[in-house]
């Protein structure tokens, strides 16, 4: 981890900190800058207030990171545990996190910042998956099927008053099944390939 690494993780960390008992929008890089027991000149020419909200989500990104799955589980199925892992670190960082939310999804700015977060995290969560290596369908197709699935999950995440995240879980699967269920749609739709004149030709030959 680099020294910028390092001090935009320390800053990630303090905002949140700092956005548990205050509104976003009012926190200052000063404040981030005290909470994270650093000067605010460590944060010069490396990240400001913008660029740390920039960071929130991939903080949380990495938390999928540290999946270990089981290669013969379905693709839902590890998609549904890489994901859960993001919501579980979410949810110790929570009152931060709503706080941040409020600010992200209510404001021109913020709604910049989740429209390239939500694809980033898609993408990643398909790596974690394992489910990076291609497929029958386009990956831009599976990356917005899966950034909505996401958001729906979340939405259930930012309501959720059982500890075990019943309400997530159960939003996140049904969200994971019905994107599975249109991608078998779609699959079925696809025409089929019109063969070549030498593939018709070596079929003849057999």
């Amino acid at each position: 981890m680099t020294d910028r690494d390092d001090i935009v993780r320390k800053g990630v960390e303090a905002a949140l900190r700092c956005a548990e008992t205050r509104r976003w929008a009012d926190i200052t890089l000063a404040e981030v800058a005290a909470q994270a027991e650093l000067k605010l000149s460590d944060f010069h020419q490396i990240a400001d207030k913008a660029d740390i909200a920039a960071e929130i989500d991939p903080y949380f990104d990495a938390a999928m990171s540290e999946a270990s799955l089981d290669p013969e589980e379905t693709a839902r199925t590890r998609l549904f545990d890489v994901l859960m892992m993001r919501f579980d670190a979410l949810e110790e960082k929570r009152d931060g996190v709503l706080s941040f939310l409020r600010w992200r999804d209510r404001t021109i700015s913020g709604l910049a910042v989740r429209a390239k977060s939500r694809l980033q995290t898609a993408r990643w969560a398909l790596t974690c998956a394992g489910l990076d290596g291609g497929g029958q369908l386009p990956r831009e197709a599976q990356l917005l099927g899966l950034a909505w699935a996401i958001s729906r999950a979340e939405q259930a995440w930012k309501r959720e008053t059982s500890s075990d995240l019943s309400s997530t879980m159960a939003a996140l699967d049904a969200e994971l099944l019905k994107a599975e269920s249109r991608i078998q749609m779609l699959k079925r739709g696809r025409p089929k390939r019109k063969r070549t004149k030498d593939e018709v030709s070596s079929e003849a030959a057999q």
